[in-house]
């Protein structure tokens, strides 16, 4: 058994330096990709100049006006955000006003939104909505 352990303590000895080597020849490869690397890199920074000028061509961006048209709330979202025409972006304030003022988010999973009496109607009935499903429920209720 003795003679065994030797033969393999020769063989890794053996094999120890070939590694090494190869760690050697390593370097000199990444210092090549290193030094081809930069050109690259220069030539990706021109292109987005380009992209950067082209940008500040372009007019200013404008709201969309379906946003923006006032539509009249139906009866049931009339008791939470009041009955005067609204646009859709102040309609969602509003409810998120009321939801916040009344407590209405779930404690633990904040996405969820509670209903309370003048809610639930709104959400067709449902006990709770995701704040994402609550935005559509309530076009519904916009005309």
């Amino acid at each position: 058994m003795a003679p065994a352990k030797k033969s393999a303590k020769k063989a890794a000895k053996k094999a120890a330096p070939k590694k090494a080597a190869a760690k050697k020849a390593a370097p000199k490869k990444a210092a090549a990709k290193k030094a081809a690397a930069p050109k690259k890199a220069a030539a990706k920074k021109a292109a987005p100049a380009k992209k950067a000028v082209a940008k500040k061509a372009t007019k200013k961006r404008t709201p969309n006006a379906a946003f923006m048209k006032a539509l009249t709330p139906s009866a049931d979202l009339a008791a939470v955000v009041g009955s005067k025409p609204l646009a859709r972006t102040e309609v969602v304030k509003q409810l998120w006003a009321y939801i916040k003022k009344n407590n209405l988010q779930d404690a633990k999973n904040r996405r969820q939104i509670n209903a309370d009496d003048k809610l639930k109607p709104v959400f067709g009935g449902k006990k709770s909505v995701s704040m994402f499903e609550m935005t559509k429920l309530v076009s519904k209720h916009l005309s």
